[in-house]
């Protein structure tokens, strides 16, 4: 019988899968049905279903799509006021005509505005400014596409909003997440850069390769003799230098902060007692905006919800005007009403989550024998799950382009689902978390089912599955060489 259910649980999800891979139906009414019939299949009763699973499930992940409404309102806000727009026309005119230095710096600003913007809006709105610009000096349109593409899932990986849903599924601290993300978002931006070289040689501009690999060998050796320096290094000696960054790092961070501080009074000068601004300048404080909550989150562990109210606060104040506070208020409005398609998702994914995992609380105090469908997932996932780090870089190396098409391994599909089963069957949250960031980036970069991938595709005049085989190798040999360093990290 157990036997029945599991194949049965199998099923369902194929069915699912195939059902959102051939677009029958979305991902946000296919996790419901799932979230549904899985615990129907497993012997839940349909009152217990609806009321801790549909129910329960729906406001699970609250505090992840509470931080998604206010990273929305600070991106709205940043589109409406035109400091986006205006931090890359900046950069466009400091990068001068080369193709490669302008490719990489827009990639660059496209990742860190990225780290707060978000939503098909956000890339709409950037995208109508950067794609001309490169265009313009004769950077192929293939190229152009990978290029935004890459900044666009870099920058999320810093996205500290998208951090929140692993706080609240996999129980992690931002202190635990912040090392690898940091270290991630260094190996993305390098397997960026060799997309960019390789794509603007094929697009028929003049590389110095050498130049560049030489570039690259003098950091990597002078990171390994850093690293191997520091290994060799008694413990007396090194707890000393530990010690002595650990006071650089607090003098950098007291630095930042009265720099945050200096930004708020010399704007707040500015709005009352100088003269004001002409209607289309905008102060050179307001480009801060977009990184403000990621410095308030990274350095001084500020809650998510109050760095981006932070955010906010400083963005309506860098870019006051006479009737501004109309804007900022339909930021506020929009802001919710753009990442509503997200949060309906994240509705499924808690119900799926639910599903799975068993809702908790007064249900597990009343039933001590356990969720009936992790009882009987739990024995067939330890069959599989990966026992040391050769072993989880070649499982999820290989499956890794199962994020693409609302793949099992897709963050927007049942990808949290299959982390908690994984989590649950003895995968260290760590490891999971380490393989949702990486095997993430094939889906974020390369997926055709996204709809930044077909709004990109179809202003460059490119077919999106072409875009997919240009990317791919890219993208996952980014996750590959994650795994590694998650494995040497979590395992």
């Amino acid at each position: 019988m157990e036997t029945v259910q599991v194949l049965l649980f199998i099923l369902v999800f194929i069915t699912m899968v195939l059902a959102m891979f051939f677009r029958k139906i979305p991902a946000l009414i296919a996790l419901p049905i799932m979230a549904f019939l899985i615990p129907l299949i497993g012997g839940v009763p349909i009152d217990d279903i609806i009321q801790y699973v549909i129910g329960h499930g729906a406001i699970k992940l609250h505090r992840a799509y509470t931080v998604a409404i206010f990273g929305s309102m600070l991106s709205v806000l940043l589109q409406k006021t035109g400091v986006a727009e205006n931090f890359i026309k900046i950069g466009a005119e400091l990068a001068g005509d080369n193709p490669w230095g302008i490719a990489a710096l827009m990639l660059i600003m496209i990742a860190l505005l990225f780290t707060t913007l978000g939503g098909l809006g956000a890339v709409i709105m950037v995208g109508t400014i950067i794609l001309p610009i490169m265009s313009s000096i004769g950077i192929g349109p293939l190229t152009t596409v990978g290029v935004f593409l890459f900044g666009f899932s870099i920058g999320g990986i810093l996205n500290v909003g998208n951090w929140a849903v692993y706080v609240d599924i996999l129980g992690m601290s931002v202190e635990q997440i912040r090392p690898f993300a940091l270290i991630m978002f260094g190996i993305a931006i390098l397997v960026a850069f060799t997309y960019i070289t390789i794509q603007l040689y094929r697009d028929g501009h003049q590389i110095d390769f050498k130049k560049i690999v030489f570039r690259a060998i003098l950091i990597i050796v002078i990171v390994a003799l850093l690293a191997l320096i520091i290994n060799l290094l008694n413990p007396g000696l090194r707890s000393q230098l530990d010690n002595l960054l650990s006071k650089i790092g607090a003098v950098i961070k007291y630095l930042i902060g009265a720099g945050i501080v200096f930004l708020f009074l010399i704007t707040l000068y500015k709005k009352l007692f100088a003269s004001q601004n002409s209607e289309k300048s905008i102060y050179w404080t307001a480009y801060f905006t977009p990184i403000l909550p990621l410095l308030l989150i990274l350095l001084f562990d500020m809650r998510f919800i109050s760095a981006f109210v932070c955010g906010l606060l400083f963005g309506f104040l860098t870019t006051y005007k006479k009737g501004r506070l109309n804007m900022f208020i339909q930021s506020i409005f929009k802001g919710g009403g753009v990442v509503m398609p997200a949060v309906v998702m994240f509705f499924g994914i808690g119900m799926l989550l639910n599903a799975i995992m068993g809702p908790g609380g007064e249900w597990a105090a009343a039933h001590p024998e356990g969720w009936p469908v992790l009882n009987l997932l739990r024995p067939a996932f330890k069959q599989i799950i990966p026992q040391s780090g050769w072993q989880y870089v070649l499982i999820f190396g290989l499956a890794a382009p199962l994020a693409l098409y609302r793949g099992p391994l897709n963050i927007w599909g049942m990808g949290y689902g299959i982390a908690a089963v994984l989590m649950a069957s003895g995968l260290s949250s760590g490891a999971v978390m380490g393989m949702l960031i990486t095997v993430g980036q094939i889906q974020g970069i390369s997926d055709p089912t996204n709809t930044h991938n077909v709004w990109l595709a179809n202003e460059m005049d490119q077919n999106v599955q072409k875009i997919l085989k240009n990317t791919l190798p890219y993208s996952w040999g980014l996750a590959v060489i994650g795994l590694i360093f998650s494995a040497f990290w979590f395992m």
